[in-house]
């Protein structure tokens, strides 16, 4: 499985600031960094994040007084890294009503409101994406990590964030952020020898997605299991077919709560589909000729911020 770097079309993948790992454990640099008068701060209203709309949508830092207010009224404050000007945090102030928050929405850009990133990611600036959906992820993990998992006493909050440690003396254990590893991949099948312009890509649907909603296979990786096997275990357990190769694409962290996509492009040994009626409601094979006309109320492709459609875009622009 050979490196490739991110491509840059995949949304929340190219966050730019230094993680700065060596603050995160010193108590003093990181009070003097919330502090700071060139301190910025990305809140986080009930897992959605301050943005202004627009045809590209900007994601909102705040800085100055109302940074200060935004850290005030956050308990827990999670150091995000650092860039030339200086620390970036995100704060938590869901536990807020948005009635008590005139002070930090006062000090927004004009139009500023919540609301949920997928709405506007894809629209946005890369970097301003990956920013909020790196605060999005670490506030969804520590309000889900209160309590131990072990002992189930109460966790305290750690090394800006980036970490939670169990308050019982006799557990102590230390818990660190969430990513579940999930594979996605596109199944394909190259054109039959004298029929160019026949290779196909395999597209499914769950029952649950909106009507004509088509996207490429994916599955969470099970312990002990290597990435490799994930993907043909998911696609023999789904469509019933056998690989016969499996290349690594590229990954993409989706906050949605917490996950790690990692696109695989996979081509199948055979192509009688033996979908399983528990997992998909449809799975069928298209061209690539199909793909590019057929879009619209018959077939909706995955979202244009997800890797599935980067591994779908990718495989329609080749040739064959």
């Amino acid at each position: 499985m050979s490196a490739r770097p991110v491509p840059p079309r995949i949304a929340y993948s190219a966050f730019s600031l230094d993680r700065a790992s060596h603050t995160r454990r010193d108590v003093q640099a990181l009070a003097a960094a919330e502090r700071a008068p060139s301190t910025r701060v990305v809140p986080v209203w009930r897992g959605l994040n301050l943005i202004v709309p627009g045809a590209t949508p900007v994601a909102v830092a705040l800085a100055g007084e109302v940074a200060q207010t935004a850290l005030a009224a956050a308990p827990e404050k999670v150091f995000l890294g650092a860039d030339d000007k200086g620390a970036w945090f995100a704060a938590d102030i869901g536990q807020n009503p948005l009635s008590d928050l005139a002070g930090v929405l006062a000090g927004a850009p004009a139009g500023a409101a919540f609301q949920e990133l997928r709405t506007a990611s894809a629209l946005m600036v890369g970097t301003e994406a990956a920013l909020l959906a790196c605060a999005r992820g670490l506030v969804h993990w520590h309000g889900a990590s209160r309590f131990c998992g072990a002992c189930g006493q109460p966790t305290e909050f750690r090394d800006g964030g980036h970490a939670r440690r169990c308050t019982d003396k006799r557990c102590a254990r230390d818990h660190s952020p969430r990513t579940d590893p999930a594979v996605i991949m596109l199944l394909t099948r190259p054109a039959p020898p004298g029929h160019p312009g026949q290779a196909r890509c395999l597209l499914a649907r769950q029952a649950h997605w909106p009507e004509a909603l088509y996207s490429a296979l994916a599955g969470f990786v099970e312990p002990g299991e290597s990435l490799e096997a994930a993907v043909a275990r998911e696609v023999l357990e789904e469509v019933g077919l056998s690989l016969a190769q499996v290349t690594y694409r590229a990954s993409q962290p989706w906050p949605f709560p917490s996950s790690l996509m990692l696109g695989f492009r996979a081509e199948a040994a055979d192509e009688e589909i033996r979908r399983d009626d528990r997992e998909l409601a449809d799975a069928r094979w298209f061209t690539r000729a199909e793909l590019k006309t057929l879009p619209g109320e018959d077939l909706k492709l995955s979202r244009s911020d997800s890797i599935a459609r980067f591994l779908i875009e990718e495989w329609l622009a080749e040739v064959g």
